[in-house]
C-alpha cells in the first residue's frame, strides 16, 4: 500500500493505491485543508485514522525545491523532513519531491486516453518532454530519455525572464518592470499575473471596466478569483 499527496498552501490531496489491486486508480482519496494543521505530519496521521491501512511507502509533491531530503512551502508555516515524516508516521520510507517532478513523472504512464491535443505534430520516439503547470505560480519541469528509462528534472523556469514578442508585451514588461525590477514569466502566465494582466489592459483602456465589477474588485483582497469569475460570466 502506498501513499501519495500533493501538498498545497490552500489544500492537500492524499490518495492511498493497493499495487496489486490497481496502480491507476486510488482505493481511498481525500482533500484536506493544510492550514488547519501545524504541520504535514499531522495531517497525514489524521488521514490515516480515518483510513487506516498499512502503508510501506509515501510520497509527497511540494511546491518548491527539496534540498537534502527537507522542504519548505511558501504559503504554509511548514518544515518537511523526509525522516522525521518516516519516524514520525511509522512509514518504512517517505520521499518528498518538487510537485512539478512529481507531475513529470507519472508524464510516461500517461495513457491515449488522457491525452487532448492541442496543436497535432509527430511525435519523436524518446525526446525530451516539457510539463508547464499555470497555477498560482508557474511550475515548470522536463523529463529526459537517458537510453534506458525516463528521468525527471525540477526546475524554477517560471522564474526565468519574462521575454516580450511584440509592441504590447514590450509595453507591459515595461510597465511591470517599474513596479518591480524583475519580471518573471509567472508574472504574466500565472494565477498572480492575472491581476498584472488586468491592471495594465485597464491603464492602456483596452476595454472600459464596468462599475459593478470595480466595485467587486475594490472590496476584495485577492483579485484573481474576481477577474476570473468576471470573465467568465
Amino acid at each position: 500500500m502506498l501513499l501519495a499527496g500533493d501538498v498545497g498552501g490552500t489544500k492537500t490531496n492524499l490518495a492511498l493505491y493497493d499495487m496489486a489491486a490497481s496502480p491507476r486508480t486510488p482505493a481511498v482519496e481525500a482533500s484536506l485543508p493544510s492550514a488547519h494543521y501545524a504541520s504535514l505530519e499531522d495531517l497525514v496521521r489524521d488521514f490515516l485514522k480515518q483510513h487506516a491501512a498499512p502503508v510501506e511507502r509515501a510520497a509527497f509533491g511540494v511546491a518548491g525545491p527539496v534540498v537534502d531530503g527537507q522542504a519548505t512551502i511558501t504559503n504554509l508555516p511548514w518544515k518537511m523532513d523526509e525522516a522525521e515524516l518516516a519516524r514520525g508516521l511509522g512509514i518504512a520510507r517517505v520521499a518528498l519531491l518538487n510537485d512539478l517532478e512529481a507531475l513529470a513523472t507519472a508524464v510516461p504512464a500517461l495513457e491515449p486516453a488522457d491525452l487532448l491535443t492541442l496543436s497535432a505534430g509527430t511525435p519523436e520516439p524518446h525526446g525530451a518532454l516539457a510539463v508547464i503547470a499555470p497555477g498560482t505560480g508557474l511550475g515548470e519541469a522536463f523529463v529526459t530519455f537517458d537510453g534506458d528509462r525516463y528521468r525527471t528534472h525540477g526546475s524554477e523556469g517560471g522564474h526565468a525572464d519574462f521575454a516580450p514578442a511584440n509592441a504590447t508585451q514590450l509595453d507591459l514588461l515595461r510597465t511591470l518592470q517599474a513596479r518591480w525590477g524583475h519580471v518573471s514569466y509567472e508574472r504574466v502566465c500565472a494565477g498572480i499575473g492575472i491581476p498584472n494582466l488586468y491592471g495594465y489592459l485597464k491603464d492602456v483602456g483596452a476595454a472600459p471596466e464596468p462599475a459593478w465589477l470595480a466595485e467587486r474588485l475594490a472590496s476584495a483582497t485577492d483579485h484573481t478569483p474576481v477577474i476570473v469569475a468576471a470573465a467568465m460570466e
